[in-house]
């Protein structure tokens, strides 16, 4: 099919004219010539049969027909031009594309992203929607951040991150009277829809005999957990990693200080046949660090906190 559109140096010369109202300014802005620019914007209006722009003194201001224009274009140079930015970046090792669960990226890596940023500068990170069913094959992302347990597929290099501690959690009054795990038998037990089993296992592992009390209600997300807590409905068992901000808050409180571990966590997984850019080197390298962090000072008992 025969193109019918101007070139994209016309359109450029067009576009930066109309934003600085001037051709001068805009040849300085291009780095090129005010008799380039003005030839430019000749042709285009040649082809496209309408003058974009009207003398007002020393200014070059937009025709009716020219604004008209311009609103039409302007989404399409933009897209043009972010893509062209992505795919240099990508080239040049600067750029990552993750895809994590929500609930993670909110309330355990963003506070942790600043200091990335200052340690690279220089590195854009881009952000996929979360799919569950996301067989982590897309040529389009970098890395996967998931959910789960070793051993994962030979295709894929996973490295632990945090998720595998578990605590329980009440209202901070709550805390003072609740010292044994048996004393958690007599509250109402809230349970994560995806991990009834949650209550039992903790139970079991603090040598307390069954039968265990069902769960009096049960939640699809830790954060309607964690707020079903701190309104009073009863206490519930959930991954440390996702209620630190909660815990340096005192909306809620660890009643029972216990180890307690999972085999299912956070991943960073990759595909093993995929080559790592110097981007994703370093995000890993960062990431695992800040986990490492996050683990030692679990095992010593302290809120965690993004290191610095």
């Amino acid at each position: 099919m025969r193109m019918q559109s101007p070139s994209l140096s016309e359109l450029h010369a067009f576009a930066e004219a109309a934003r600085l109202g001037s051709y001068t300014q805009a040849a300085e802005s291009l780095h090129v010539t005010q008799g380039a620019i003005s030839r430019a914007i000749a042709r285009l209006e040649t082809h496209l049969g309408f003058a974009v722009f009207e003398r007002q003194g020393r200014r070059s201001v937009l025709t009716t027909a020219g604004r008209q224009y311009l609103d039409a274009i302007g989404p399409a140079i933009f897209t043009i031009e972010s893509a062209t930015q992505a795919m240099r970046r990508k080239r040049d090792g600067r750029h990552v594309r993750l895809s994590m669960p929500p609930t993670l990226f909110s309330h355990w890596l963003i506070p942790r992203l600043p200091d990335f940023n200052a340690q690279h500068p220089g590195t854009v990170l881009s952000f996929a929607p979360y799919r569950r069913d996301d067989p982590l094959t897309s040529p389009d992302i970098d890395a996967w951040i998931r959910i789960g347990s070793q051993p994962f597929p030979e295709t894929l290099q996973a490295d632990y991150l945090v998720g595998r501690d578990l605590v329980p959690i009440c209202l901070p009054q709550d805390a003072l009277v609740l010292h044994r795990p048996q004393d958690l038998l007599r509250r109402p037990l809230l349970a994560h829809t995806n991990y009834p089993d949650n209550w039992a296992r903790w139970f079991e592992k603090m040598g307390c005999d069954g039968p265990y009390p069902a769960p009096a209600a049960d939640f699809e997300l830790v954060g309607m957990l964690v707020q079903a807590v701190i309104a009073g409905m009863g206490i519930a068992v959930v991954q440390r990693c996702l209620i630190e901000d909660d815990l340096a808050a005192g909306r809620i409180a660890i009643p029972v200080h216990r180890p307690f571990q999972i085999e299912r966590g956070y991943f960073l997984c990759q595909p093993a046949s995929r080559p790592a850019s110097h981007a994703l080197q370093d995000f890993r390298a960062w990431l695992l660090a800040q986990a490492l962090a996050d683990q030692q000072r679990t095992a010593l008992g302290l809120s965690a906190a993004p290191a610095a």
